[in-house]
Formats: structure tokens, C-alpha cells, sequence
């Protein structure tokens, strides 16, 4: 496949700086890029080093002219380098179709072209709307509702009674509506807290590998609207996840939090139960949460603190070492003032 760069710059709404007929076969990074392929430079670290990569053509903002460069001028440039690639990389769904291996349960209601690949196990009494794909392995349990153009690929568990919005992607080892981790203890031993409610996920969530998202003890655990998380991610019981929020590898959110709106929260960052996160915050890698964060907030450390508390600790952290040096020099100093002093007082005695 190739394409002239005037064709790329009218897909992703973006304007050519250069030779707009030169033609593009593929995509690649700025640094192993040739001059067939178009590269990203998004920020001023690679803006910096253009006239280094061989790309036959960069996305660049929009505010940037190289000479002697062939640029795509994009208001967002990551955005429009995404859709590039995807241009030159079309998705490829699965024939329709649904496999004689598949266990297909009563009243499974389908709804048009699906994919159901090999092994895969549905239970009764489900939903499933247009163009759902389940790759091989899939088990879906007992009452499950999934909306249209969801694609969940192998080896996903989603356990009874879950709902499932439209245009969803869950990837590979993924368990949705595990129990949610409720015990009540009575001094000797601890008894289970049955875990009768669901998990919604909403419209255009994207869920990594190897998420756990528990359903709630009542009620729902409730994944909404344009959430992306990525891989390793635990969510507990009752847990809402506003929209458009992300979070990172290795996150751990204890039950009951409630998470607002376009929040970002880091790698291996966790937090406490029962807390509120508020809109657009942002929770820093390997942060220890156990307070409510405010809208807007940056925190990191553990525990967590604001941005710029943070940063002044870290410096006196590193410090730590000559710090010590001092106090033990001043020490050294103020025995041996407190010695001459008593051998004073006794020469005048």
C-alpha cells in the first residue's frame, strides 16, 4: 500500500508542508524510519533532531516549517500520526461466522454477524448485539448483556449477569465480575459476604490484559464511558471509574472509590477504600493514596501529597547523605566544646 502524502494530510485533517505527491508506503519510528515511511515528531525532543531521521515525511504541530523536510501540520500531531497508522494498518475483524466448537447456551440471543471463534463457551439467557467478535476461549457466563462492535480476544472471563456497552475492546486474560474480595470476621475466623451485584462497562472503554474487575456487593462496579486501562490493573468491588479516565500498569484500587472524570492515574499507584477522586486529577506512579484527592490535584509519594510538596521532600531526600556529614560535624564539634568546658570549670575549682 502506498499513498501520496497529499491523500494522508486530507485523512487526518492536517495540511502538507512540502511535496505534497510524494508517496508513502508505511509508517515507522523517527529514528528507524526511511524515506518511504512517515515518522512523529510531537514534542521539542524530537522537533530538535528532525534533520537526524531519513522519514520521507514527519507530523509535526502545526506551528512548525522545516526547510528541505516533507511535514504533515496537525493541530493534534499524536492524534493524526494514530490515524495514519491506522491507515496503513486497517483493522482486520474475523469472518462471521460462529465455530462448531463454540458451546452456545439457551436463549442466546445474537444479533447480526458475529465472530465466535473456536472453544469459546456462552452460557444461558445471553444478549449479544452486531458484529461482536470472541476469539478463541472466551467464556461468557449467565445473563450477560454485550452492546454492538465489541471485540473480546482470548481467554476473557466475564462472569454472570455483567453488562457489556458497545464498541469495547478487552484483551487477552482478562476476568470481569470476579467476586469482590468481602469477608466478615467473628474473632476466630473469617466468613464471605456474598457478592450479589454486577459490572457495567459503558461505551468505548478499552480493557488491558489481565484486568480484575470485581462486581460489586451490591449494586455495580462501574467501568463508564471512554475509560482506557492498561495491563495488570486490579479494581475491587463498587468501584466507579469516571469517563475518559486512564489508568496505568500495575494500579490497585481498593472497593468503594469513586473516580471522576479525564483522571490519569500512573503505574503502581494505589488507593485506599472508600475515597474520592475528583475530576481530572492526576495520581503520580507508585503513589499511596488514603485521602480524598481534589479536583484538578497533582499528587504523588506514598503517602500522597501535592506536586509541589513533593518535589521539595525529593530534594532534601537526595541532600540526605550531606546532611548527615553536618549534623555529625557539629556534633563532633559540640562534644568537644562541652569537654573543654569541663576542663575548664575544673582548672578554675
Amino acid at each position: 500500500m502506498k499513498l501520496p502524502l497529499s491523500r494522508i494530510a486530507e485523512l487526518v485533517k492536517a495540511e502538507v508542508y512540502g511535496d505534497g505527491s510524494k508517496q508513502i508506503h508505511g509508517v515507522a519510528s523517527f529514528d528507524d524510519a526511511t524515506s518511504q515511511d512517515i515518522a512523529l515528531a510531537a514534542n521539542r525532543k524530537y522537533l530538535k533532531r528532525i534533520h537526524n531521521t531519513e522519514a520521507g515525511a514527519v507530523v509535526v504541530p502545526r506551528d512548525f516549517t522545516c526547510k528541505g523536510k516533507n511535514l504533515i501540520l496537525a493541530d493534534n500531531p499524536q492524534v493524526a500520526f494514530a490515524k495514519v497508522v491506522e491507515a496503513f494498518y486497517p483493522k482486520v475483524r474475523p469472518e462471521p461466522g460462529i465455530d462448531e466448537t463454540a458451546r452456545l447456551g439457551d436463549n442466546f440471543v445474537c444479533g447480526s454477524m458475529p465472530s465466535i471463534g473456536p472453544f469459546v463457551v456462552i452460557q444461558d439467557n445471553v444478549t449479544m448485539g452486531d458484529r461482536v467478535t470472541l476469539h478463541p476461549h472466551v467464556f461468557i457466563g449467565e445473563g450477560v448483556f454485550i452492546g454492538n462492535d465489541v471485540e473480546i480476544f482470548p481467554n476473557v472471563t466475564i462472569m454472570n449477569r455483567c453488562r457489556i456497552g458497545s464498541r469495547v475492546t478487552i484483551h487477552p486474560g482478562t476476568v470481569i465480575g470476579s467476586d469482590g474480595f468481602g469477608y466478615a470476621p467473628d474473632g476466630k475466623m473469617y466468613h464471605k459476604i456474598p457478592q450479589v451485584g454486577i459490572v457495567q462497562i459503558d461505551d468505548d472503554v478499552e480493557i488491558g490484559a489481565c484486568n480484575t474487575i470485581d462486581r460489586a456487593t451490591f449494586g455495580k462496579t462501574w467501568i463508564k464511558k471512554g475509560v482506557k486501562t492498561d495491563n495488570l490493573i486490579q479494581i475491587a468491588h463498587n468501584v466507579t471509574v469516571g469517563e475518559n479516565s486512564i489508568l496505568v500498569a500495575q494500579v490497585g484500587i481498593s472497593g468503594s472509590v469513586t473516580i471522576g472524570k479525564h483522571v490519569t492515574i500512573a503505574g503502581q499507584a494505589g488507593i485506599a477504600g472508600h475515597f474520592n477522586i475528583g475530576d481530572d486529577a492526576t495520581i503520580g506512579p507508585q503513589a499511596g493514596i488514603s485521602r480524598n484527592i481534589e479536583p484538578g490535584e497533582t499528587v504523588l509519594g506514598a503517602p500522597g501529597m501535592p506536586y509541589i510538596q513533593y518535589i521539595k521532600i525529593a530534594k532534601l531526600i537526595q541532600r540526605l547523605p550531606e546532611l548527615k556529614k553536618r549534623i555529625e560535624s557539629l556534633e563532633k564539634q559540640l562534644n568537644a566544646y562541652g569537654t573543654s568546658s569541663q576542663d575548664t570549670s575544673r582548672s578554675a575549682g
